[in-house]
């Protein structure tokens, strides 16, 4: 995901705008690895592969975000391990 991204970006929940970034891994303004989190309503979106997954509650991918979540553990806030998941770790 260019950062530049986050000038338009907003939560697909409640259309807050702007939404925080936490990159993992970056390169050239691109963020490979990341999340980002509204904190109005307190979700996160990982950014896996340049990707941001900006999808309702509904339809995200329970396995591959607590697989995401588990592997950046180590990296990324407290707020989103814990809080920002719906599935709480």
């Amino acid at each position: 995901m260019n950062k530049t991204m986050m000038d338009i970006l907003a939560c697909p929940i409640d259309k807050n705008h702007p939404l925080e970034l936490f990159e993992i891994n970056e390169k050239d303004n691109v963020v490979s690895e990341g999340a980002l989190f509204c904190t109005k309503c307190s979700r996160f979106y990982p950014i896996i592969e340049e990707i941001p997954i900006m999808l309702p509650d509904e339809l995200r991918d329970k396995k591959q975000e607590m697989d995401f979540l588990k592997n950046n553990k180590n990296t990324l806030p407290e707020k989103i391990i814990t809080k920002a998941n719906p599935w709480h770790l």
